[in-house]
């Protein structure tokens, strides 16, 4: 049976630390699963690190739903969370209700990520209310960026960080299940850990939260556009990529590949008796006899 939102709040009552990663496709999805991950983020960081955008906000829903799919296509214990990308929630409450209805239905994903606190707290009840489980986002929110001026810690001095605190515990009382903080300062992430009954997922947010996530491509070691300083690189396989492929390319320029081993045989007797059945049509390259077929068909 998968994770549900139930074993990971236990989990932040027995203190057992959650570990979340992002996944964008299959593969990788069945690898993160099947390596114990008990909740996997389909997140719109997915337009930076998979589509090439310099932010979030270009992601659609469509874009997050083939992403989801695949996702889910891929796991079988994980607890799947599908990231809703910019203005597909903050409109009305319709909308919010009608596209996260989508990534359950449509996606098969098993809970929805908000970005904000008050402002999006009559969204996060309501969706909750009608069956669907939400993750908040505060901190960094990267659908904001251009209202925080990019991409900047928040929390730091006191109005900020009692904005935070607040938030938190508004999403909380609307019913999220656990909330991401993102680029806040670690004693206040811990204070807000603290203080809320739901798991605290971190991101550059210190060891004191109740989990952990990481975007897999810079786990990996994949995206070496830009390494945030929250990252930890546990491979760099971008370097061991690349060299694969040179050696591909290599090889194939050189005849090294494919080789016999590569290959399908066959009765040599077959070919042999091919080659000898076959013989070539003459007349379909003889100008003479394409001309003279050509004026025929003119005639006619």
């Amino acid at each position: 049976m998968r994770v549900t939102i139930t074993d990971i709040k236990q989990m932040k009552q027995r203190n057992e630390k959650i570990p979340m990663l992002t996944a964008y496709d299959y593969v990788t999805a069945r690898m993160v699963d099947e390596a114990g991950v008990p909740m996997i983020l389909v997140g719109d960081s997915l337009g930076m690190v998979m589509l090439g955008y310099e932010s979030t906000i270009p992601v659609t829903m469509e874009d997050m739903l083939h992403h989801t799919k695949a996702v889910v296509r891929g796991t079988k214990n994980a607890l799947v969370v599908g990231d809703m990308p910019f203005m597909t929630y903050q409109i009305s409450l319709p909308d919010a209700l009608s596209n996260a209805t989508r990534f359950i239905q449509e996606g098969g994903a098993q809970a929805v990520k908000l970005e904000g606190g008050e402002a999006v707290a009559e969204q996060v009840r309501r969706l909750v209310g009608c069956g669907i489980p939400v993750m908040g986002h505060l901190g960094l929110t990267p659908q904001s960026i251009h209202q925080l001026g990019g991409f900047r810690a928040q929390g730091r001095v006191a109005t900020a960080a009692s904005r935070l605190l607040n938030d938190a515990l508004i999403l909380e009382e609307a019913g999220a299940f656990a909330v991401v903080l993102e680029c806040t300062p670690a004693p206040l992430s811990h204070l807000i850990t603290g203080k809320l009954a739901i798991p605290t997922i971190g991101i550059g947010a210190g060891p004191g939260c109740d989990g952990q996530v990481q975007v897999i491509s810079d786990v990996l070691g994949l995206y070496t556009d830009f390494v945030p300083r929250h990252a930890k690189q546990y491979a760099r396989l971008a370097g061991e990529m690349k060299n694969a492929i040179t050696g591909y390319a290599s090889e194939v320029r050189s005849l090294a590949f494919p080789a016999q081993e590569h290959s399908i045989t066959m009765d040599p007797e077959v070919i042999a008796r091919l080659k000898a059945e076959s013989t070539p049509d003459v007349t379909a390259d003889d100008p003479t006899v394409i001309a003279s077929e050509a004026k025929q068909s003119r005639c006619k």
